[in-house]
């Protein structure tokens, strides 16, 4: 990334905004122990629309119990109703830096999974990233950030079954004192969960890096069968 460009989305210019918070190295750090702190270079400017606000509902959520953690089966596709988004979700390993290799950048309307760790809705905490957008127009989690506790992500996965999980927790981690594994890890043992991961916060000129993550957390409610 250059340090001369602005937001793709409000210039329609500059190179492709990658919009991914992979966690990247912090995720390597988690989970291989290679001493690393930063996170991903973009190719662009600042991420743009609503990554620098964060979803609150205005009052308190009663939120449903976890249901019964499933096998392992691969994810298929991601639903998020409140987001129109249907997106198919392809499974990635780790590119040479530990962090997980994101979708092509000419595939924004694709999510990653980082298929060696959980699969959704199995127990444990499955990882689904996505980029913000192009430089011509929004992609898949764009507006990631507006979700609010109480709503609904569903997964269809490889057996036919879809998991559908409740949303808890909504939060934009600053990178200085990130801690992934609180971030990453399960929030409660036994639960199958969920995290939504794309990038935050403004772009660092200095360290040429995003400054913070959005995170959006949630937890298995119930299961359907395929659509």
């Amino acid at each position: 990334m250059t340090d001369d460009h602005e937001p793709a989305a409000r210039t329609g210019t500059g190179r492709l905004v990658t919009g991914v918070a992979w966690a990247v190295l912090l995720l390597g750090l988690w989970l291989w122990g290679r001493g690393v702190t930063g996170v991903r270079q973009s190719t662009g400017g600042p991420a743009t629309g609503d990554v620098f606000t964060i979803g609150r509902s205005a009052d308190p959520v009663r939120l449903p119990p976890p249901a019964k953690p499933l096998g392992e089966a691969p994810p298929q596709r991601v639903d998020i109703p409140q987001l129109g988004v249907q997106a198919p979700v392809v499974a990635r390993g780790l590119d040479g830096g530990g962090a997980i290799d994101p979708p092509p950048f000419d595939q924004p309307g694709v999510v990653g999974w980082y298929g060696s760790g959980t699969t959704p809705g199995a127990e444990g905490a499955a990882l689904l990233v996505g980029h913000v957008d192009t430089e011509t127009r929004p992609a898949v989690f764009y507006k990631l950030s507006t979700l609010t506790p109480g709503e609904t992500v569903r997964v269809v996965r490889a057996d036919g079954r879809v998991a559908e999980f409740t949303i808890d927790d909504v939060r934009v981690l600053p990178r200085a004192g990130f801690d992934a594994r609180q971030a990453y890890g399960p929030h409660e043992p036994g639960r199958a969960e969920l995290r939504l991961i794309t990038c935050g916060g403004s772009y660092d000129r200095v360290s040429r890096s995003y400054t913070a993550n959005v995170v959006v957390s949630a937890y298995l409610t119930g299961t359907a069968p395929g659509r």
